[in-house]
């Protein structure tokens, strides 16, 4: 059973960076294409990055040019660093396969304010 655990939220001020990490254990992922994802409170569960096995990226609108998805193989992890951080990125985030075919993580909190 793979198991994902994500690290690396917390609370930023707006411009802030954070970088998140999600550690896969239990079957490796390097043969799927993973995602970010993110759930406001009141909101429903969006995908905001992906990243396919081929090094191909997309982003949604909201996060280009701030956010950047990337893997480690060899460490069966996925990152996202986030820079110029705006409180409407609060959220918990969540990473997982695109599409989703394993069980959720518990997710890492992400909390921009002044």
């Amino acid at each position: 059973q793979v198991q994902l655990v994500e690290s690396g939220g917390g609370w930023v001020q707006p411009g802030g960076s954070l970088r998140l990490s999600c550690a896969a254990s239990g079957r490796s992922l390097n043969f799927y294409a993973m995602g970010w994802y993110r759930q406001a409170p009141g909101e429903q569960r969006e995908v905001v990055a992906r990243i396919f096995t081929g090094g191909g990226r997309t982003y949604v609108d909201s996060v280009k040019g701030r956010f950047t998805i990337s893997r480690d193989n060899t460490k069966n992890t996925l990152y996202l660093q986030m820079n110029s951080l705006k409180p409407e990125d609060t959220a918990v985030y969540y990473c997982n396969t695109d599409p989703i075919q394993v069980p959720w993580g518990q997710g890492t909190q992400v909390t921009v304010s002044s």
